[in-house]
Parts: C-alpha cells; sequence; structure tokens
C-alpha cells in the first residue's frame, strides 16, 4: 500500500506532507500557545493540522519502510549506516507528533470558551510549545538525515 504512486516510489513523494506540514503544526500551535489573541484565528487550522500531521508522518514511515524492504534491503557500507540512521528518526518523529496532535487538540479545547483555567490552561500551553520544539527537532534530523542518505555529505 505505501510502496508506490503510479510507479514512482511513494516515500519520496509521501514525506512532502510531514516535512511542510510538521513545522507548520508547531509554529501554529505555539502561536496558539503563547499568543492569546491569535486563538480564535488558529483554533481550526491547529485542529486540522493536529490529525492531518500524526497520518502524514506515519504514512512516511510507512512508505520508507517499505521503500527499504523493496529496494535497499541489502544495502551495507556507508549507505546502509545513512539509511539506518534515517530510519531511526522515523519513530521518535512520529511520536512527537502523536503528542504534538493530543496536546494542540487539548490546548484548542480549554481554549474554547471558559474553559482555560488558571492552572490547566498555562501548563498545557507550556507542553504544548515543549513538544512543538521536539517535533521540530525530529523532523528536520529525519529531513537531514534522509538528504544525507540520498545525496551525500
Amino acid at each position: 500500500m505505501f510502496d508506490e504512486i503510479l510507479g514512482l516510489p511513494a516515500h519520496p513523494l509521501i514525506i512532502h506532507a510531514a516535512v511542510v506540514l510538521t513545522p507548520l503544526l508547531a509554529v501554529l500551535a505555539a502561536a496558539h500557545a503563547l499568543a492569546p489573541r491569535t486563538r480564535a484565528v488558529l483554533k481550526w487550522p491547529v485542529t486540522a493540522l493536529a490529525v492531518i500531521v500524526p497520518i502524514a508522518v506515519f504514512a512516511a514511515r510507512q512508505s520508507g519502510e517499505a521503500l527499504k524492504d523493496g529496494r535497499f534491503s541489502s544495502v551495507d557500507g556507508r549507505l546502509g549506516r545513512r539509511i539506518a540512521e534515517h530510519e531511526g528518526f522515523a519513530t521518535p518523529l512520529l511520536l512527537s507528533t502523536l503528542a504534538l496532535g493530543v496536546v494542540s487538540l487539548i490546548l484548542v479545547h480549554l481554549s474554547w470558551g471558559e474553559r482555560y483555567g488558571r492552572l490547566s490552561g498555562p501548563a498545557v500551553s507550556a507542553l504544548t510549545v515543549l513538544v512543538a520544539v521536539a517535533a521540530l527537532y525530529y523532523v528536520l534530523r529525519a529531513g537531514h538525515s534522509g538528504a544525507v542518505a540520498v545525496w551525500g555529505s
């Protein structure tokens, strides 16, 4: 299911959604958390991205596994190490985007109406920013290691 799209390897096509949308969610969720005036405008984009981003990252991870199994399963040496390094960022990226999606949805829910409490709101806001930073870190590391695996250093 995740190996080809119209005869082309799916991974290079699918990763673009993860690489573009993950930083977008991180920035918008952090803005939603830190700038109360933006909440009315950002609640729907953050909600949509909180659902879409983990799905895009999951699809990128699965398509990467399919690409490796189909075309690079017997690769070793320098390229094998680069692929393994790149592959090592898949699970942390998926987990961080899942966490970002969940805390973003909680934050939007809390900020809707009068639910933003004195303690719960700021705590969830801080957690959202921290998880956004983690997701940004892992998407940058995954993207960079993938580029190095393909194009060299």
